[in-house]
């Protein structure tokens, strides 16, 4: 089986994701130092305990993640559940990689663009800080229910859904993850819809008081296939072997 530096698959996803280009909550890149060479990468949306374990059990040399273990603001140490998290992946000598915003706004790879590929959404274009606003001008009007089925179709859960239901949509947008908070900027850009992952308890009242719908369509649910999307890719790219983990999440 062919191996790689670990150094070298670093180099990769950052020539593909351009990491340093954004201001990001998290660092993006290695977070944590296992192997220095790589046979096996599994990738897994979270960097979770259930998903660390999956990936030693695939004998994995790499684990690349969306949301890794640091993020802006938390508590430093290594105590609790993030310790218990590092301690599986130094036992196991599995290199932790996370990219967030670099792997939401990616134009193919990228968790927008692999949502609309899942949901056979056309990107007529992309707005906002980093382009992470997706837009699809639908060829006809279509109803909220419409859209709420296939997204229950495709994603394996229905969504949560909020504002002017009885609305035809023409301009539909979207941002995978916990997004509800660039509601405002979608309506700024004349969105009758917005589809994202979360939703807070202000964007019920947002959305009925601008006349737009939204819809929650899960955090994990929109998030799953950005990931594999870049694992396949860069293992294909390097010739080594790639698994995804899905350590499902009702959120």
């Amino acid at each position: 089986m062919v191996a790689v530096q670990s150094v070298a698959l670093e180099k990769v996803f950052a020539q593909l994701l351009e990491p340093d280009s954004f201001e990001d909550y998290c660092p993006n890149g290695l977070q944590v130092e296992g192997k220095a060479q790589v046979r096996r990468l599994v990738s897994a949306v979270t960097a979770s305990a259930a998903a660390i374990r999956r990936a030693a059990a695939l004998r994995a040399d790499a684990l690349l993640v969306h949301h890794g273990l640091f993020w802006r603001g938390d508590d430093q140490r290594l105590t609790g559940v993030r310790f218990r998290r590092v301690r599986l992946l130094i036992e196991h000598d599995i290199s932790l990689f996370a990219y967030h915003l670099p792997l939401d706004a990616h134009p193919e790879l990228g968790n927008n663009a692999r949502l609309a590929r899942v949901l056979g959404w056309r990107v007529d274009g992309r707005v906002g800080r980093y382009g992470l606003l997706s837009v699809c001008e639908l060829a006809r009007a279509t109803s909220v229910r419409s859209i709420a089925i296939r997204l229950r179709q495709r994603l394996g859960r229905s969504p949560l859904v909020v504002g002017a239901i009885d609305r035809p949509i023409r301009r539909l947008m979207w941002c995978t993850g916990a997004a509800q908070d660039q509601l405002e900027e979608a309506i700024a850009h004349g969105a009758d819809a917005f589809v994202s992952g979360e939703i807070s308890e202000r964007t019920t009242h947002l959305a009925r008081e601008a006349g737009i719908v939204y819809f929650a369509a899960g955090h994990h649910a929109t998030e799953r296939f950005g990931v594999q999307a870049l694992g396949e890719a860069v293992a294909a790219q390097l010739g080594i072997w790639h698994g995804f983990v899905d350590d499902d999440n009702p959120v």
